[in-house]
C-alpha cells in the first residue's frame, strides 16, 4: 500500500501544483530550472552567490544556454524566482541538487558541496518531499551520503520522503540538444521514489530512461564520460606517434570515419577541459579502491590527456626554434581561445590555462584572445592568471607576437586574417586545414 506522502506528492506532480527547488544555478541548474518552469511547475532557484541573484533580478542570464528573453518570460509569468535564503526549501515539494563535485589535489572526490547542501535540506526536510541529486559522483553517493544525512532527521526514505538520482547531461554550446530534449536517466530509492522520478522528469523533458537503482544511474554518467576520456586519450596518443612518423592524424581520422560501421571519430586536442571529462572518471577510480580493483584504462587515459599541454608547448618551442630561430624563453605567444571548447565562455579545467602557465614557466610571455572571455576570473589552480584580459587580434597586434597558438577553434575568429598577419601559427584543432587555409607557417600540434 502506498504511503500517504507518496499519494500526496504524486497528485501534486500530476496536477503541476508541486513546487520545485533547484539548488545551484550554474551550467546545470539554471537550464534545468527553465525547463521545469516551462513545463508548468513553479520553481525556486537557490544559490549562495549573491552576484547571480543580482543578474537574475535584472532578468539577465549568465548562462549561454538560457537567453535573457527565456529567463524573463519565466520570471514574469511567476514560474521562477531565485534566492539565497535556503529556508524556502521547506516550501518545495521536489528538491534537486545541482552543485559542483570537484576533485582534491590528490584526485579524491570532494563531496563537500553535496554534503553541505544535504545538511541544508535536512534542516528544512518534511514529509512529502522528493530529493534528487544530479551532481556527478561515484556509485553509492545518493544512498550512502545524501540519504544518510537526510535520515539523520528521523524521517525515513521511502515512506516520509523520497530520494532519487538523475545525472545531468548538459553540453554547453550544443545547438542541437538542450535540457528538455536530452533523454533523462532516472532512478530512485525504491519503487515509489522511482515512480515519482519518472512522473516529475517525464513532465519536464521529452523522454525518461528509468534504471534499477541510484547506483546504476550514477554509474551511467561515469560510463558516458569515461568513454569519451579514454577515446580522446587514444587519439591524442596516436597524434604523437603518427606525428613522429610524418603522418597527419587528422587525415587518418577523416578517412577512417568514412567506414559506415565499427568506427566512431574522436579528435585530438591540447588537453581535456570542462567540468566532466577531466574529473568524473576519477570518481570511479577512487571508489574502485574500496573493492581492491585497478582502473588502468581510466588512469592511463588521464595521464595521456594531462600530458597534452606540455606536448603542445614542446611542439611550439620546436617550431619557434626551427622556423624563427628563437627560443621560447625569448618569445611572445598569443594563445587563441581560453574556453575549453568552441563557442562557449566556459573555462572550467581548460587546457588553455595550463598552456599559458607552461609557456611562462619556460620563460616565454603568453597573452590570450577569446571573444567569449574578456577577463580571466578567479580559479582554484591558476590564481596568478586572474585578471588578465583578452587581447584584440588586430593585424598589427598579431604581427607583434612570435607565434599564435590555437587552443580553441571559436567560429567567430577571422582565421584568414590570422594567416596573413601571424608569422607562425601552431594549430591544435586542425581549423586552418578544415577551412582550406593551410600554409607553410601553420604547424599542427
Amino acid at each position: 500500500m502506498a504511503s500517504p506522502s507518496f499519494d500526496t506528492l504524486s497528485r501534486k506532480i500530476e496536477t503541476r501544483t508541486a513546487r520545485a527547488g533547484i539548488i545551484g544555478l550554474g551550467y546545470v541548474g539554471l537550464p534545468l530550472a527553465m525547463a521545469v518552469a516551462r513545463s508548468g511547475f513553479a520553481v525556486t532557484g537557490f544559490d549562495i552567490d549573491p552576484g547571480k541573484m543580482v543578474a537574475l533580478d535584472a532578468r539577465r542570464s549568465y548562462i549561454d544556454a538560457v537567453s535573457d528573453e527565456a529567463l524573463a518570460a519565466e520570471i514574469d509569468a511567476g514560474r521562477f524566482k531565485a534566492t539565497t535564503d535556503f529556508a524556502g526549501l521547506a516550501d518545495c515539494d521536489v528538491i534537486i541538487i545541482c552543485v559542483p563535485t570537484p576533485l582534491t589535489k590528490h584526485r579524491d572526490p570532494d563531496l563537500s558541496f553535496v554534503e553541505a547542501t544535504s545538511r541544508s535540506i535536512a534542516a528544512h526536510l518534511r514529509p512529502g518531499q522528493l530529493v534528487v541529486l544530479e551532481s556527478t559522483t561515484y556509485p553509492g553517493t545518493t544512498d550512502d551520503v545524501v540519504k544518510v544525512i537526510l535520515e539523520g532527521t528521523g524521517l525515513k526514505s521511502g515512506s516520509d520522503f523520497f530520494v532519487g538520482f538523475s545525472p545531468e547531461r548538459e553540453d554547453p554550446g550544443n545547438q542541437h540538444y538542450h535540457t528538455a530534449t536530452i533523454p533523462k536517466v532516472v532512478a530512485g530509492d525504491g519503487a515509489e521514489a522511482l515512480s515519482l522520478m519518472k512522473a516529475f522528469y517525464g513532465a519536464a523533458v521529452s523522454s525518461v530512461v528509468p534504471v534499477s537503482s541510484n547506483a546504476t544511474a550514477e554509474a551511467v554518467k561515469l560510463t558516458e564520460n569515461i568513454f569519451r576520456s579514454v577515446n580522446i586519450a587514444l587519439v591524442n596518443e596516436l597524434k604523437t606517434v603518427y606525428a613522429a612518423m610524418g603522418i597527419d592524424v587528422w587525415e587518418v581520422i577523416d578517412a577512417a570515419k568514412t567506414k559506415p560501421f565499427g568506427y566512431m571519430p574522436f579528435y585530438p586536442g591540447p588537453g581535456l577541459g570542462g567540468h566532466c571529462i577531466p574529473i568524473d572518471p576519477f570518481y570511479l577510480t577512487w571508489k574502485s579502491r574500496e573493492y581492491e580493483l585497478p582502473t588502468r584504462f581510466i588512469e592511463l587515459a588521464g595521464e595521456i590527456n594531462s600530458a597534452m599541454p606540455r606536448y603542445v608547448v614542446g611542439k611550439l618551442a620546436e617550431a619557434l626554434d626551427m622556423r624563427a630561430g628563437k627560443a621560447l624563453s625569448r618569445s611572445r605567444v598569443l594563445v587563441l581561445g581560453l574556453a575549453y571548447k568552441k563557442n562557449v565562455a566556459d573555462i572550467r579545467e581548460s587546457p588553455s590555462l595550463r598552456l599559458i602557465e607552461i609557456i611562462e614557466e619556460r620563460g616565454g610571455r603568453a597573452d590570450y584572445h577569446d571573444p567569449f572571455v574578456a577577463e580571466i576570473p578567479p580559479t582554484r589552480e591558476y590564481q596568478a592568471l586572474k585578471g588578465r584580459r583578452s587581447v584584440t587580434p588586430t593585424p598589427e597586434t598579431v604581427a607583434g607576437y612570435d607565434a599564435v597558438l590555437v587552443a580553441t577553434d571559436h567560429d567567430s575568429v577571422d582565421y584568414a586574417a590570422l594567416v596573413k598577419s601571424a608569422s607562425l601559427i601552431v594549430d591544435t584543432r586542425n581549423i586552418f586545414n578544415r577551412l582550406g587555409l593551410s600554409a607553410d607557417h601553420v604547424i599542427k600540434a
